[in-house]
């Protein structure tokens, strides 16, 4: 069945911002550095809370 009713996950959703985060600051590093770099900084914030979901989940 589709997947248009599917709630995203807490992880999924950070991972998407995370990806987004990304590819705004690599565009960004071509024209303004500065904000490229708190664009990079907001990304390894939501890079440390992925990594923290993924320690406290089980395997």
């Amino acid at each position: 069945m589709f997947n248009l009713f599917k709630k995203k996950s807490k992880l999924e959703v950070l991972q998407f911002k995370h990806q987004k985060l990304l590819t705004e600051a690599y565009k960004l590093s071509h024209t303004n550095r500065t904000q490229s770099d708190l664009k990079m900084a907001e990304a390894e914030d939501i890079n440390r809370k992925i990594e923290s979901i993924l320690k406290a989940t089980p395997d």
